[in-house]
């Protein structure tokens, strides 16, 4: 049965071309359980026959990843925030821990959430904790888009030069993912040590 959802996924992009990409990456970017891999990669294969746009195919693309992202975004503040502020203690969330999630979303938001796009697991939930924590929105769009531009661009290049052969594209995908997850990994690390500097400057400076 999941064998052929797949088939379908693949033949709407194929029919309904760039409003499908954008519909089916919103999905993904949501709650909807399917990877954009069956999305972009047979969009960018298309391209490479001329039958599609790849600047198109990548910017529908981070579209629909964006409005997803945002669908998640809207739930979280405006049903998950209100439902924490009265029942959390409940569940041992107390207020100052919310206040907490806020200052680091407000902090570190922007790189976090741009991180949280590219890893596996973790692209289609990062937007709750942001909208629970009631980051900027225009951060949080920036960062999204970038980190989903990223993602999406490895795909259609993977599907653009061996969409044809679907076991390559898995293949390059699982290094290429690997990549993605060490390349994050030192982007934090390099931005934790540059945080930690500037608060240490500031500290200093204050005194």
């Amino acid at each position: 049965m999941f064998h052929q959802f797949v088939v379908w996924l693949s033949n709407t992009v194929g029919q309904w071309g760039y409003s499908g990409i954008v519909m089916l990456m919103a999905l993904e970017s949501s709650f909807f359980p399917f990877p954009s891999e069956v999305v972009i990669p047979p969009a960018a294969y298309l391209a490479a026959g001329g039958k599609m746009n790849i600047g198109m195919v990548i910017f529908c693309g981070i579209v629909g990843s964006l409005i997803g992202a945002m669908f998640n975004y809207w739930i979280a503040l405006t049903f998950g925030r209100p439902f924490f502020e009265k029942y959390g203690r409940y569940l041992l969330i107390s207020h100052h821990s919310l206040e907490k999630s806020d200052r680091f979303f407000e902090r570190h938001g922007h790189i976090s959430t741009f991180i949280g796009r590219m890893l596996p697991g973790i692209r289609q939930y990062i937007s709750l904790p942001a909208g629970l924590a009631r980051m900027s929105v225009y951060t949080f769009c920036v960062a999204t888009a970038l980190g989903a531009g990223l993602w999406v661009a490895v795909l259609a290049g993977l599907g653009y030069w061996f969409g044809r052969n679907e076991q390559v594209v898995l293949q390059n995908l699982h290094w290429v993912t690997w990549i993605l997850v060490t390349g994050c990994g030192v982007i934090v690390f390099l931005y934790w040590r540059r945080w930690r500097s500037a608060s240490r400057r500031s500290g200093y400076l204050s005194k």
